[in-house]
């Protein structure tokens, strides 16, 4: 393929409007793209203006955008919930097009009275949408494993994996995705899914990301699901030894409960959390530690080691999983975001060591941001063998998850700052917070090795990281040949430059 060219707005709309896309497309200066622009979640990421916005609304108006802007050479980012938070990702700057996916917004039973229930969802919608169409679908029995923070787009939390409230039960949320609507580079629309000869793009998918076509609509595995029981409870920072003893200790015993989910933060919360109207504004490192219980159990004995220890306050109780996905959005709007992730061994020195640097990472930010209005987390997720069984189970993935020989721990490492200074600054001290863990854990005998594991979840990744690598030099292979084989032009890789690309991954 050769160089992409540049655009203007006039050019691109009048590339579009020929393409019968007249009626959507958005230009700088448009009330509607500033709207778009702003409803990004992350603040890093509104930087970069796109010469346009278009926004299909159906696979076919999709495939008639790629088809106008691969015959113009004309770069596109893909946008689905914009929830990504590194600039690039999900936008593009002036000499390019955002392909907004917005509009492919539904969440409706897929009629086949002969199969398994199963719920298609378009690629614009956010998890809180689905959940709530759910409630008024089918008398609100049924749900699907889709995302914990409502506010996350669908189409990306699917095709980078996702962790869910479901996990050690069922496998990745992509695990339940039994087809996919793609749009090709060519401008085809094609479904893959097992059994067919498109069962390669199947599995490319399931944490692939962006290397293969856009995606148009998911189909997935819907199950019966009541009331749930869960929240937030706080704690004060005096029981981070034993909360970090709760945390590995629910970790190695997920097996034998795989209902019951933890998330445990060590957070600096110095801003009110907007969907939290009940938080005090903590100006100290305090541990957070999100219970969800699936089958609705109150205090089930999987928490009985966090029920020991002093508590601040706790928002547990009997709800959905649409009220616990409301609940859960406590990262804001309108901060600059960075993220950085790591895996390691479910070993204490590990999570001390962590939670160490997080304060010291705080302290140096409260001397740059007198105010301090920031944010910064500390998670730590289990991450037991139990889910790439789950995951094997359904029919695989590509993430590589499998290959890890010791029970894990799953470590997001998160800083959000209110302006672009405070971010240069936050960057460079966040990447080497989780650098240095890894630098700890490497010096550590943990089972038959260093207390490191190799993946990296794409859904958490900084841009400087490489998690596509982490999926093993097999699967790494294995998705160059089904970019090769559906985007021989290479498409997705030259055209389409945001996101963690195939053919970048140092495998």
């Amino acid at each position: 393929m050769s160089t992409p060219t540049m655009v203007s707005d006039v050019s691109i709309a009048e590339t579009l409007a020929t393409a019968g896309l007249q009626g959507q497309v958005l230009l700088p200066g448009d009330a509607e793209y500033v709207a778009r622009q702003d409803s990004y979640w992350s603040n890093s990421v509104k930087g970069l203006q796109p010469a346009a916005i278009v926004q299909p609304r159906s696979a076919q108006e999709v495939s008639a955008t790629l088809r106008a802007l691969v015959a113009t050479k004309t770069k596109f980012a893909i946008r689905s919930g914009g929830h990504t938070q590194f600039a690039g990702a999900n936008n593009i700057g002036a000499d390019g097009v955002t392909i907004d996916l917005g509009k492919l917004n539904w969440t409706r039973f897929h009629a086949d009275p002969g199969a398994e229930k199963a719920v298609d969802i378009g690629p614009g919608a956010r998890w809180r949408d689905v959940y709530t169409a759910l409630q008024g679908l089918e008398g609100g029995r049924y749900v699907v494993a889709g995302g914990r923070d409502g506010n996350v787009g669908v189409a990306g939390l699917l095709l980078g994996g996702g962790k869910t409230y479901f996990t050690a039960k069922r496998g990745f949320a992509c695990d339940d995705v039994v087809a996919y609507e793609v749009v090709l580079a060519d401008g085809r629309i094609v479904t893959a899914e097992a059994g067919t000869e498109t069962e390669d793009l199947f599995r490319a998918l399931k944490g692939g990301s962006n290397n293969f076509g856009i995606v148009t609509n998911f189909r997935m595995k819907a199950f019966e699901l009541g009331d749930i029981w869960g929240g937030l409870t706080f704690y004060p920072k005096t029981a981070m030894d034993g909360a970090t003893r709760a945390l590995v200790a629910f970790t190695d015993r997920v097996q034998e409960d795989v209902e019951s989910n933890l998330l445990c933060f060590y957070t600096y919360m110095g801003c009110r959390v907007l969907t939290l109207s009940w938080q005090p504004e903590f100006k100290d490192v305090v541990i957070a530690a999100a219970f969800v219980q699936v089958a609705g159990v109150e205090n089930a004995p999987a928490y009985n080691d966090w029920q020991q220890l002093p508590s601040i306050m706790t928002t547990c109780k009997k709800t959905t999983l649409l009220g616990i996905a409301v609940e859960y959005s406590v990262a804001p709007q309108g901060f600059y975001d960075t993220f950085a992730t790591a895996c390691f061994k479910n070993d204490e020195r590990i999570v001390s060591k962590a939670a160490e640097l997080h304060d010291q990472l705080v302290q140096e930010l409260k001397a740059f941001i007198p105010d301090g209005n920031f944010i910064t987390q500390c998670l730590f997720q289990p991450l037991p063998r139990v889910i790439a069984q789950r995951s094997a189970a359904a029919g695989g993935n590509m993430l590589g998850v499998e290959k890890q020989t010791a029970n894990g721990l799953l470590l997001v490492a998160v800083g959000m700052v209110r302006t672009a200074e405070q971010e240069a600054f936050l960057q460079p001290r966040l990447r080497a917070w989780v650098q240095a863990v890894r630098d700890f854990a490497a010096t550590l005998q943990v089972g038959d090795g260093d207390g490191n594991l190799d993946w990296i979840y794409l859904n958490y990744a900084d841009a400087s990281q490489d998690p596509l690598a982490s999926y093993g030099t097999e699967n790494v292979e294995k998705l160059r040949s089904v970019a090769a084989k559906y985007d021989p032009d290479q498409v997705f890789q030259r055209l389409c430059p945001g996101g963690f690309k195939v053919s970048k991954a140092k495998s």
